[in-house]
């Protein structure tokens, strides 16, 4: 088989795929993109990828291109034929699990689009720092709704999901891991036992140095 194509950077989005990646066993390598906010260049060269110029984005190896991490993810787990990460469709926890999926990526995730750089929203410099501060403190309150439904040991309950994995990563951005320690314990108890699998630990190290 020929290899995937991750297109990434350290601690991104990206490694929440590059986990699943690294979880299955498929061939694949990281191609840094470089800072996509800081670099005009960098979002020029992903654009003939991603419209948005956006990671993770991921180039198969019959050359075609996805984006969106949650796509990406049912894609993988269809691909394998495997539902260690991807509950299947007869399972009980299939419903909780694409809710849960779609709403990180439908509701969270945003937060960071529109927080990590105001600047591309908010042209009034003088406001950037209450709207940031206003998407984060929304992010905080989507996150007391997510640890409402957390199971243990795992988000499901006693099995593995690909959210779990996304927790590893997101929980290691803002708010912090000491807020998730004190506000969303079951959020990252289920993410740090996902960290330290033996198929993402790596990935994990990689992506989060010190």
């Amino acid at each position: 088989m020929s290899s995937y194509v991750l297109y990434g950077n350290p601690g991104w989005g990206s490694a929440i795929v590059e986990a699943q990646l690294a979880w299955y066993g498929l061939p694949f390598r990281v191609e840094e993109t470089g800072d996509l906010f800081a670099s005009q260049a960098a979002r020029e060269a992903l654009r003939s990828l991603n419209p948005v110029s956006q990671v993770p984005t991921l180039l198969l190896p019959d050359g075609r291109v996805m984006t969106e991490s949650a796509a990406m993810t049912l894609h993988l787990a269809d691909l394998s034929g495997r539902d260690d990460l991807v509950p299947g469709p007869a399972a009980a926890e299939r419903a909780a699990f694409l809710r849960w999926l779609v709403f990180l990526v439908a509701n969270i995730y945003p937060t960071f689009t529109y927080a990590d750089d105001p600047s591309r929203f908010v042209k009034d410099e003088a406001a950037r720092a209450g709207f940031r501060a206003e998407c984060d403190a929304y992010a905080q309150r989507l996150w007391l709704a997510v640890e409402a439904a957390a199971g243990a040991p795992w988000f499901l309950g006693q099995r593995l999901s690909a959210l779990d994995i996304y927790f590893a990563v997101m929980t290691r951005w803002r708010p912090r891991r000491d807020w998730f320690a004190a506000h969303a314990p079951r959020v990252l108890a289920a993410g740090e036992r996902a960290a330290a699998l033996e198929p993402v630990a790596p990935v994990m190290a990689r992506n989060f140095k010190g």
